[in-house]
C-alpha cells in the first residue's frame, strides 16, 4: 500500500535547485554552440535537451523504488560496472587517443561516469557496516581500497586520468566521513607524501605536459598553454556584469576550445561575469548544504554515507572544473556537473539526484 509519507517527505528543494541548475547548463550552452553563425554543434543543444529529459525520466523512476535496494544488489552492480569498463578497452569508440565509449546504435555512453556511482554505492555498503567511533584501521581499508583501485585502474588504462582521480577523492571522501583510526591515518598521509613523486614517473607524456602547462602556460601558448590562456581571457574579459548573453567574443570567433564540456564555466562567466558566476556557486553551494542535510537526517549509516558520496562527487567536480578553467588546476577533462555538455554525465548526475531525493523521502523508514 503506498505510504503518504513518501509525498509529505519529497524534498521540493532539491527538485527545485535541480531545475534551476538545468536551466542554468542548457541557456550557457544554447550560447556555446548558437554564438557564431557558422558554429557546426548547434544540434548539441538539442541532443543535450533530450538527455535533459531521459535523465529526469530516469531520476523520477529512480524514485519509486527504496534505496534499500541498492545495497543488497551493490555487488551485482559493481561486477556489471566492471564488465563494462573491461568492455569498453577492448570493445570502445576510439576518440582522440582514448577508448572512453561504448556505441549503442545512435547513443554512445561513457562507463566511466557510471563508475562514480557505482563507487559510492560499493563503499557506502561497506562502510555502513563497519564504521565505529574509533575509526577503521588500515585491516578494515584493505578491502574498500581493493573495491575502488579496480575502476581506477581500468578508467587510468582507457586513458581517462581526471576521472580516476576523482573516484579516488570520492572514496578518499567517504572514508575521511566514516572516520579513520588516528594510527592509520598517520600511516596513510605518510604513505601518500611518498608516493607523490614516484607517480610522475608512471604518468604519459600529454599528462606531465598538462602539469608542466598549469605550473606555467606561457612555455608553449600556441599549443598546450592556449586552452588555459584563452579560458583566462574569456574570464577576465566579463569583469563584474559580462558582455551579455550571446556576446561573448571568445566564444564565438572560436578563441576559446572545448567550450561546451570542459570550458563552458568560461563562456558563463565572459557573458555574465562576475555576477553571474558567483550565482552559479552560490546555486551548487546550496545543493550541497541541501544534500549534506539529507545525510543528517537520515536514520541508516547507508543512506547517510551514500548521501555524502554523492555530494562529495559534487563538489569536487565543481572544485576542480573551476579551478581548472581558471588556471589553478592542470587540465584533466572533469565536466562541470549538469551544465557541460555530455550525455552520461548528465544522466548519472540527475541519477544520483533522484537517489538524494529517494532517502530524503524515506528518511522516517528505520528498516
Amino acid at each position: 500500500m503506498f505510504d503518504r509519507r513518501l509525498i509529505q517527505c519529497f524534498n521540493w528543494g532539491l527538485l527545485g535547485l535541480t531545475f534551476l541548475l538545468g536551466f542554468f547548463g542548457l541557456g550557457v550552452l544554447y550560447s556555446a554552440v548558437m554564438a557564431g553563425e557558422t558554429t557546426p554543434q548547434k544540434i548539441l543543444f538539442t541532443k543535450q535537451s533530450i538527455w535533459y529529459c531521459a535523465g529526469l525520466i530516469l531520476m523520477f523512476i529512480s524514485l519509486l523504488f527504496n534505496y534499500k535496494m541498492l545495497e543488497r544488489w551493490a555487488y551485482a552492480i559493481y561486477a556489471a560496472c566492471f564488465f563494462l569498463l573491461v568492455y569498453v578497452l577492448l570493445f570502445g569508440k576510439y576518440v582522440g587517443g582514448a577508448r572512453r565509449w561504448i556505441t549503442l546504435g545512435p547513443v554512445s555512453i561513457q562507463p566511466s561516469e557510471l563508475a562514480k556511482i557505482v563507487v559510492i554505492i560499493i563503499l557506502a555498503k561497506y562502510y555502513s557496516k563497519l564504521a565505529n567511533t574509533e575509526g577503521l584501521t588500515l585491516s578494515e581499508l584493505l578491502r574498500p581500497l581493493i573495491l575502488t583501485i579496480i575502476p581506477f585502474v581500468l578508467i587510468v588504462r582507457q586513458p581517462d586520468l581526471g576521472t580516476a582521480m576523482l573516484i579516488l577523492l570520492i572514496a578518499g571522501s567517504m572514508t575521511v566521513f566514516v572516520k579513520i583510526e588516528k594510527r592509520s591515518l598517520l600511516y596513510i598521509i605518510a604513505s601518500c607524501i611518498v608516493a607523490v613523486p614516484l607517480v610522475w614517473f608512471f604518468l604519459k607524456g600529454y599528462q606531465k605536459q598538462r602539469i608542466l602547462t598549469f605550473l606555467n602556460p606561457d612555455r608553449d601558448p600556441l599549443g598546450a598553454g592556449y586552452h588555459i590562456i584563452q579560458s583566462k581571457i574569456a574570464i577576465g574579459s566579463g569583469m563584474i556584469s559580462g558582455k551579455g548573453f550571446l556576446k561573448g567574443t571568445q566564444n564565438a570567433l572560436s578563441f576559446l576550445p572545448e567550450h561546451h564540456t570542459d570550458f563552458i564555466f568560461s563562456v558563463l562567466a565572459e557573458e555574465w561575469g562576475f555576477a553571474g558566476s558567483v550565482a552559479l556557486l552560490f546555486v551548487f553551494l546550496l545543493l550541497l548544504v541541501w544534500g549534506l542535510n539529507v545525510a543528517n537526517g537520515c536514520r541508516d549509516s547507508f543512506g547517510a554515507i551514500l548521501s555524502v558520496g554523492i555530494m562529495a562527487m559534487i563538489f569536487w567536480q565543481v572544485f576542480i572544473n573551476i579551478g581548472m578553467v581558471m588556471g589553478l588546476m592542470p587540465v584533466v577533462g572533469i565536466p562541470l556537473p549538469l551544465i557541460s555538455y555530455g550525455g552520461s554525465s548528465i544522466i548519472t548526475m540527475l541519477f544520483c539526484i533522484g537517489i538524494l531525493m529517494n532517502i530524503s523521502m524515506r528518511r522516517f523508514m528505520i528498516e
